[in-house]
């Protein structure tokens, strides 16, 4: 893995990390299950990894910090330069329970393909990717790739193109949140 910019800290427990990724424009659906599947995760002791973006990644950040959780947040541009501008404070508040990293250097601007690279290391980050809901066609299904290249999981939450498509191709089902902490627990324990 490439060096990582970090503000705040990454402690060793959080290698037991959970990434969780959806859609920027969420339902109120994918809302309500991202809010459920992190408080459940962090009770469970899992760092929540997003990538700060709107929608289901803001959603992660915030939950797990309301609940006393873990959260690490992958920046597609510099680690001074945070996207979109309005999660700014959110990121200050991670830094506080957890860490804000970046791949690219200081001034490194929010560049489209920067945010193909940062998908990567949200994976690198996580024991397994948790895709709430979104498009066939988005950056999430990019997450949902590397983490198979990775020999990472895979979990969905059904019902939306992104998550049907990732189920039929292989991913696990994620109806509920003891779907991703019984199985994250067993292979832990093997």
């Amino acid at each position: 893995m490439k060096r990582l910019f970090v503000l705040g800290k990454i402690l060793k427990s959080d290698s037991r990390a959970v990434a969780v990724v959806g859609a920027r424009k969420m339902t109120p659906r994918g809302k309500r299950i991202t809010t459920n599947f992190v408080k459940e995760l962090v009770k469970a002791n899992f760092t929540i990894v997003s990538g700060l973006a709107r929608g289901i990644d803001t959603v992660a950040h915030e939950t797990a910090i309301k609940n006393g959780g873990r959260t690490i947040a992958v920046l597609g541009s510099g680690i001074d330069i945070i996207y979109p501008l309005e999660n700014k404070n959110l990121a200050e508040k991670i830094t506080q329970k957890g860490a804000v990293v970046s791949a690219f250097p200081k001034g490194t601007k929010p560049f489209a393909k920067n945010f193909l690279a940062r998908n990567r290391i949200i994976v690198g980050l996580a024991k397994a990717v948790l895709v709430i809901e979104g498009q066939r066609r988005s950056g999430t299904l990019s997450t949902a790739s590397w983490a198979a290249t990775d020999g990472k999981e895979v979990f969905a939450v059904p019902g939306s193109e992104a998550t049907d498509w990732l189920i039929e191709q292989g991913a696990n089902v994620a109806n509920d949140p003891r779907d991703v902490i019984e199985y994250l627990d067993a292979i832990n324990n093997s």
